[in-house]
């Protein structure tokens, strides 16, 4: 079945890998995100789909943890034979030498794939991500910021974006050259990569994309280099927002599906670990439109001292807002409000764990149709908690791309509506939207 597949991704974080799945789903492609590397039966069971996508934890962990944990992963994904195979980042780029290292996963990709270098993709004007001469720039309430002077992505608690310029940025983390190419060197390098003389074989490329032109010719590169290039390539969703255009161009994609509206649903739960301040905007709206919130004592999440205590006052509150006909919200902060996580001594991943679990039991003893996490780190963990092994579009939004609504298909055969939400995610509207159906 792996020979009509077009690519195959690993994402670095939950929310970023349905970044993935909406972009070419939406574009024509159709594409299933595991959660977890799938039996063989499970993975017939999608033999029809164009695109197939293994949800990672990466961005949080260590180089370490990459070194142990990764080549599994890039390998099973290999020996899909996917023409493309792409490791997919956050579209700001944030990582750190001990921290989601990008360079780390730069390195073992090429191991494993057997290359000397690849292509990075950053830049996604659709989401307003653009790099220029290989300096990334990104917006924030309407207005377009250097990352390291972006007012969120310079300030991030655990991997702040202190350098703008990505390949300084990747030096940082990797040994290994990289180079960055504007839209007007493509047609020389493509030439000098079709003959083999001029740029070094070991030299990564990072190709800017600014707007519409750029993403194409950036697409175009990648499309007509692959066998040059090899199939692993790093980036955002970028990469397929520029391959999209390229498969338009060649008559591999003939139709872009449809999608049946949002249901509007009375009761909805959402949990939140995010500690951005766009989040925290959106609890607030939601907070005045009719969903109730409970605050969770993130220090007890992650020291784990009286973690059951909290976790069974939270559930017992989210269980009779639901019991009254209103949508909780559980959230371990507001915006920055009341605590500074990454400074908390004790286990992080155990918030996004305690929130899944409450979200899932929620959801069991409700029934509910629709539920919604925010964070991508939160969203990571706490995917594993609900039983949802694949994910599929159930509805693409076109108001904040990066977010969609999917179907989770759950260990028992059912499916139930989740939204994965990227902390700089969304508009004040995203939550109280989703429970409406007015997106």
């Amino acid at each position: 079945m792996s020979s009509g597949f077009f690519l195959s991704y690993y994402g670095d974080d939950f929310t970023g890998s349905t970044d993935v799945m909406e972009a070419l789903s939406a574009g024509g492609v159709e594409t299933v995100l595991f959660t977890s590397i799938p039996d063989p039966s499970r993975l017939e069971c999608f033999s029809a789909f164009k695109a197939i996508g293994l949800a990672g934890t990466s961005r949080s962990q260590s180089p370490e943890w990459m070194s142990e944990a990764m080549p599994a992963s890039f390998s099973w994904l290999r020996d899909l034979g996917a023409r493309f195979c792409h490791y997919k980042v956050c579209s700001t780029f944030d990582s750190a030498t001990d921290k989601g290292s990008i360079g780390r996963a730069l390195e073992l990709g090429l191991t494993v794939f057997g290359q000397e270098r690849t292509a990075i993709v950053v830049g996604a004007p659709q989401l307003r991500r653009y790099t220029f001469f290989g300096n990334l720039f990104a917006a924030y309430q309407n207005k377009i910021y250097r990352i390291d002077r972006h007012p969120v992505m310079s300030r991030h608690p655990a991997t702040p974006m202190n350098e703008a310029d990505l390949v300084k940025h990747l030096e940082k983390q990797t040994p290994l050259p990289i180079a960055s190419v504007s839209p007007e060197d493509l047609p020389g390098l493509a030439n000098r990569l079709s003959t083999g003389e001029g740029q070094p074989p070991n030299v990564s490329l990072l190709l800017d994309v600014f707007d519409h032109a750029s993403q194409q010719a950036a697409g175009e590169f990648l499309n007509a280099n692959a066998s040059r290039l090899g199939p692993f390539v790093i980036g955002s969703s970028g990469v397929e927002y520029a391959l999209l255009h390229a498969w338009e161009r060649s008559g591999k994609i003939l139709s872009r599906p449809s999608f049946q509206p949002l249901e509007a649903h009375s009761r909805i739960a959402v949990v939140s670990g995010s500690c951005s301040p766009t989040t925290g905007r959106q609890i607030d709206h939601a907070l005045q439109r009719g969903f109730k919130g409970v605050q969770v004592d993130y220090a007890s999440l992650v020291s784990g001292v009286g973690l059951e205590e909290e976790y069974e006052r939270v559930l017992n509150l989210g269980s009779a807002i639901l019991s009254e006909g209103s949508s909780p919200l559980l959230y371990t902060a507001k915006g920055a409000q009341g605590t500074e996580p990454e400074t908390m001594a004790g286990d992080q991943d155990r918030v996004g764990q305690t929130l899944g679990r409450l979200l899932a039991k929620l959801q069991q003893l409700h029934d509910l149709k629709r539920v919604v996490v925010a964070g991508g780190d939160t969203s990571s963990h706490a995917l594993s908690e609900l039983g949802i092994y694949a994910l599929t579009l159930r509805y693409p939004l076109a108001a904040t791309p990066g977010s969609p609504v999917c179907h989770g298909h759950l260990e028992n055969g059912h499916k139930i509506e989740i939204a994965l939400k990227g902390g700089q995610i969304g508009d004040d509207t995203y939550f109280s939207s989703l429970r409406d159906g007015s997106v």
